[in-house]
């Protein structure tokens, strides 16, 4: 299909490890050229992110406030895989739950991405979970202030066109759920 070659690994060394990620470069060589570049990979474990819906055909979003950009957030709920989970559908139900205090069923895979290939070597996976009702109060971590909020699903397309919800992850797991209610399969 491609006449694109991937490029040699030649070197690969770690830079640092800070809590949520490694980092490391790595140096690999141009098939095209043959010269060598030097390349920084951000090592992150697995991310997932939770559409999920009412029987009320509400979205699930949460809001927060995020320290990379300085604002608050409205987004799906979402989260990092935990070292010992290898299941992204059981973290995704945990990330609803503790973020939400909500839970539905049955839960399932609609969507994996690369988040920023360029850069993290990790997956994010979308996971939809309808019927959700609220069941639990909320889990947050001392580093988390969350307000859950329900939104008119037919409302979204809007939030996300005036910027309302502008978390690139959020957008991509609506549109995993656009695709997966057209019938779109992978």
């Amino acid at each position: 299909m491609s006449e694109l070659r991937p490029w040699p690994l030649l070197e690969s060394r770690p830079l640092g490890n800070y809590r949520v990620f490694n980092l490391r470069t790595d140096v690999r060589r141009n098939p095209r050229t043959g010269q060598d570049h030097d390349f920084y990979v951000v090592e992150a474990r697995p991310w997932v992110t939770v559409i999920a819906t009412t029987p009320q055909q509400e979205l699930i979003l949460v809001e927060q406030f995020r320290h990379g950009t300085g604002t608050l957030e409205l987004e799906t709920p979402a989260g990092i895989m935990e070292p010992e989970e290898t299941d992204p559908v059981a973290a995704a139900v945990r990330e609803l739950r503790e973020e939400t205090g909500f839970a539905g069923g049955p839960p399932q895979i609609i969507g994996r991405i690369y988040p920023n290939p360029p850069l993290f070597n990790n997956t994010c996976t979308t996971v939809y979970i309808p019927g959700c009702e609220r069941k639990h109060a909320l889990e947050l971590d001392a580093g988390e202030d969350i307000a859950v909020h329900l939104i008119p699903l037919a409302e979204i397309p809007q939030l996300i066109a005036r910027f309302e919800i502008r978390h690139a992850l959020a957008v991509v797991a609506w549109y995993h759920h656009e695709l997966w209610q057209r019938g779109v399969r992978a």
